[in-house]
């Protein structure tokens, strides 16, 4: 079970794209994630006719690793810190460290 996984909040924590806040779009088994809308780079892609693909240079994101992501509490308006503790119902949930609130209530 990871601690930061798609769908989440996240906010970088190093970086040059230090205090940006993005939704995580991908997690790799390598302990890499995609965030929206950071880290990005130029590809120059080459044409192709065959599949409609035009050149240029295209801005696209760039896996960023998991370390270097926190998960955003919407509460304190920060990233923190996520750990994880079971319920008294049994289920395994995360929750931030500081506050000591459950991240996952679904």
């Amino acid at each position: 079970m990871n601690k930061i996984r798609k769908g989440d909040q996240v906010i970088v924590r190093t970086g040059k794209d230090k205090g940006k806040r993005g939704t995580v779009l991908r997690v790799d088994t390598d302990g890499r994630a995609l965030v929206e809308g950071v880290n990005m780079v130029k590809r120059h892609t080459r044409p192709n006719p065959n599949r409609g693909v035009t050149g240029g240079i295209i801005d696209k994101e760039a896996p960023v690793h998991l370390s270097n992501l926190a998960l955003y509490n919407p509460t304190t308006g920060k990233g923190e810190r996520v750990g994880f503790k079971t319920l008294e119902d049994g289920r395994k949930v995360r929750f931030f460290k500081k506050s000591g609130e459950v991240a996952d209530l679904k």
